[in-house]
C-alpha cells in the first residue's frame, strides 16, 4: 500500500506541534523559536515533504476572499536595455496579451514587473514576488544574453519567451524560425523567383543561433536551379551598402526586417511586385504593407503561459535540469510587396 504524501498536519502530528508553528516555520515566517524550526526543517527532509506554493497561494487568497473565486497571479518580466536603439515594444506588447489572455482563461492574472524602470532591480523584484506570493514567472524577450540569477528560482516556475537563455538555463517558447524561413524560400521558388537574397542585422541572426542565415544558405545549397546570393548580414542597416550589395547581385526578392529596403530597391530600378519581391521576417515591424510573416506572438505568449502554469499544477520549481524549448511556425501574411501564388504547397 502506498504512503501517503507527508502533510503539514501529519508533521505536526508527528512532532507533538501545532499545525500553525509547522506551517510559519516552514515558509520562514511568524516567530518560531530557531531550534524548533530546525527540528521541523529536519523532520520534514527525512520525511520528504514538499510545499507546494501554488495550494498555500490558493488557501491563502481563499481564506482572505472567504470563498471566492481565487485567481493565482504571473509576473511578466521585462529588462530595461537603454543602450538598444529600438527598446521594446510591438512583439513584447502582444506576447504579453497573448499571455494574459491565456492565463485568465485558466484562472490566472498577470502582472507585469520592468527591471531598471523606476528603480526596479532583480533583487527588489525577488522580494516583491516573495512577498505577493507569485510563484509563477515569463521572462519576456532580451535584445542581449539576459542574466536573471539574482532571483532565487528556487521559489519559482518560468518560461523564456525567446530561443536561449543561459543565466539561469530556463525552458523556452518561441518562433520556429528555421521552419519558417525553409517555408518561405519554399513559397518564393513556387511563385517564379530564383535568386532570393537575404538582408538581416547581425544581432538579429546570432540571437537565433544565425537560424535565419543557416536555413537560407542550407536552402541555396540544396534547391536545384537557384542563384547563389550571399546574404547580407550588417551591424547596421544603411541604405549605400544595402544598395551596393543589391546593385552587384540582383536579387529577384529579399528578404529582410527593414521595409525601408522597398524603397531602396525601388531606387535601384527594382519593380514590385511585377519583377522583384520584398518578404518581412516580422510583419509587426513594418512601417509599409508588404507581405510577411506573422510570428505570432500572441500564440507564444498564451503557450508561455500555459507551461508556466503547468509547472506550477505539478509543482516543478527552480530551474530545470533538463530545460525544453516549444517553437511555434510563423504565419505567411500575403501582401502586395510579392506575385500571387498559385496552388502549390506553400502557395
Amino acid at each position: 500500500m502506498k504512503t501517503p504524501a507527508p502533510t503539514v498536519r501529519s508533521l505536526a502530528r508527528t512532532l507533538g506541534l501545532s499545525h500553525t508553528t509547522v506551517s510559519d516555520a516552514l515558509r520562514g515566517k511568524g516567530r518560531v523559536d530557531p531550534a524548533t524550526a530546525a527540528r521541523v526543517a529536519k523532520a520534514a527532509r527525512e520525511a520528504g515533504y514538499r510545499r507546494n506554493p501554488l495550494a498555500a497561494a490558493v488557501m491563502s487568497e481563499l481564506r482572505r476572499s472567504r470563498g471566492a473565486t481565487f485567481h493565482g497571479v504571473l509576473a511578466a518580466v521585462d529588462l530595461l536595455e537603454p543602450e538598444r536603439r529600438d527598446p521594446h515594444g510591438v512583439f513584447h506588447t502582444e506576447l504579453v496579451q497573448g499571455a494574459r489572455a491565456r492565463a485568465a482563461e485558466l484562472g490566472f492574472k498577470l502582472e507585469e514587473f520592468v527591471v531598471g524602470s523606476g528603480g526596479m532591480t532583480v533583487p527588489r523584484l525577488d522580494g516583491i514576488l516573495q512577498s505577493r506570493g507569485i510563484h509563477g514567472v515569463l521572462v519576456l524577450p532580451s535584445w542581449y544574453m539576459p542574466d536573471w540569477t539574482a532571483l532565487n528560482w528556487s521559489r519559482y516556475a518560468a518560461v523564456y519567451s525567446d530561443y536561449v537563455i543561459e543565466r539561469p538555463p530556463l525552458h523556452c517558447v518561441c518562433c520556429n524560425h528555421y521552419r519558417s524561413m525553409t517555408g518561405v524560400l519554399t513559397r518564393l521558388v513556387e511563385r517564379g523567383y530564383r535568386r532570393p537574397g537575404l538582408f538581416v542585422e547581425r544581432g538579429r541572426d546570432d540571437r537565433m543561433q544565425r537560424r535565419y542565415s543557416a536555413a537560407f544558405r542550407s536552402f541555396q545549397e540544396n534547391e536545384p536551379g537557384l542563384g547563389l546570393v550571399p546574404p547580407l548580414i550588417v551591424d547596421e542597416p544603411k541604405e549605400a551598402g544595402f544598395k551596393a550589395w543589391f546593385r552587384r547581385y540582383k536579387p529577384d526578392v529579399v528578404i529582410g526586417h527593414f521595409t525601408e529596403a522597398i524603397d531602396w530597391m525601388e531606387a535601384c530600378g527594382a519593380q514590385l511586385p511585377a519583377k522583384h519581391g520584398f518578404v518581412s521576417l516580422n510583419i509587426v515591424y513594418r512601417t509599409r504593407p508588404c507581405a510577411g510573416l506573422d510570428q505570432q506572438p500572441r500564440e507564444l505568449g498564451a503557450r508561455a503561459a500555459e507551461l508556466v502554469i503547468a509547472q506550477l499544477q505539478r509543482n516543478e520549481l527552480g530551474v530545470p535540469a533538463w530545460p525544453t524549448t516549444t517553437t511555434i511556425a510563423a504565419r505567411w501574411v500575403e501582401g502586395p510587396t510579392i506575385r500571387p501564388g498559385g496552388k502549390g504547397i506553400f502557395g
